[in-house]
């Protein structure tokens, strides 16, 4: 049966502009991070997509490596795109990156000018695109000059591989550094993408979201549910069909008696405020507008319907922040340390 989106799918979701750019954004975003690669069913990955433009996100976001195997997940959005989203085109905001490890050889990773073109033109060409709308550093390269992987973002979106540039993983000196050298260029930078949960809030501490404001830099938070922790799934155990049970990216010693501690506490403030977890967590992402959109991963369609009920309440008394912080503390739970940049 053919796909035909809801009617009234720009009515549910709430558009925020991106920056000091006139590009809008979906407060909620899909990642296709997990669950897009050759160990789930396409027709899976088909729903889990019709679902979220059903509810008006039109943000969809992947990168060269996204899998398993790398490439995978462009391939399965690039089929969907032929078929479901086939006339649709002009109403999505898709993006893809480079940075990590691609392909063998010298060439394969981090930020040089020859990866970066290379990576960008192999991602369309997996996609079936003739550009993506935002092309990222995925992280920064410590042994590449930052003039020459700002100058390739340049050339990407001058020769019309992609409309916008962003970078990821960037502390905030490296970011205004980035920023300056894509102004300088003619090329602003668009949007950041860090890490950022309550559980894992490097940002706050770096001072990259006062940064992201002055420089007038939009943003979109990766992991808002942190991996699936500020969720109910680990309350009762481990389910055998987590991300922590499987090995993806979740370290299942990071589901300590103490981590359970503070999300059974979590769970409890979002039940008062009449919603899930999920929902709480990336309400409070997206709190005061600091954060552009929450950008969210799901391995079925239900779970990408729960966090966009996260639109209906996205407000915070200063008693409810102030119970949440003494229970969310990152020290206590470091969920992203693979990047050399959040290393320095």
């Amino acid at each position: 049966m053919r796909y035909t989106p809801a009617p009234d799918r720009y009515s549910r979701m709430t558009y925020r502009r991106c920056g000091n750019s006139g590009l809008k954004l979906p407060a909620i975003s899909l990642g296709l991070w997990h669950n897009f690669g050759h160990d789930t069913p396409h027709a899976t990955k088909r729903a889990i997509c019709q679902t979220a433009f059903d509810h008006g996100i039109t943000h969809f976001d992947l990168a060269n490596n996204y899998g398993p195997p790398p490439g995978s997940a462009e391939e399965a959005f690039g089929d969907i795109l032929k078929t479901d989203f086939a006339g649709y085109r002009d109403e999505l905001i898709i993006s893809s990156k480079a940075g990590y490890e691609m392909w063998d050889g010298p060439y394969g990773e981090w930020g040089s000018r020859k990866y970066l073109i290379a990576s960008c033109d192999q991602s369309l060409k997996r996609m079936g695109l003739d550009y993506v709308d935002i092309f990222y550093s995925h992280r920064f390269d410590p042994e590449t000059p930052l003039e020459e992987t700002m100058g390739a973002l340049d050339h990407i979106v001058r020769s019309g591989r992609a409309l916008y540039a962003g970078i990821s993983s960037y502390n905030a000196e490296r970011t205004k550094q980035a920023v300056a050298i894509l102004k300088d260029l003619g090329t602003p930078c668009v949007i950041h993408q860090p890490s950022y949960n309550m559980l894992n809030r490097w940002v706050e501490r770096d001072g990259l979201k006062e940064t992201l404001a002055d420089l007038g830099v939009g943003s979109i938070a990766f992991t808002p549910l942190a991996q699936g922790l500020l969720t109910k799934k680990y309350l009762n155990g481990t389910p055998e069909d987590s991300r922590a049970a499987q090995g993806k990216s979740l370290n299942p010693g990071t589901i300590t008696p103490e981590a359970l501690a503070k999300i059974t506490a979590l769970n409890a403030i979002a039940e008062r405020r009449g919603q899930t977890l999920a929902q709480m967590a990336i309400a409070w992402v997206l709190r005061g507008g600091g954060i552009t959109t929450a950008l969210i991963g799901a391995s079925k369609p239900a779970q990408v319907t729960d966090c966009c009920g996260a639109i209906g309440n996205l407000e915070f008394t200063e008693a409810e922040l102030a119970e949440i912080d003494s229970h969310a503390q990152d020290e206590a739970i470091n969920l992203w340390a693979r990047s050399a940049e959040l290393a320095e």
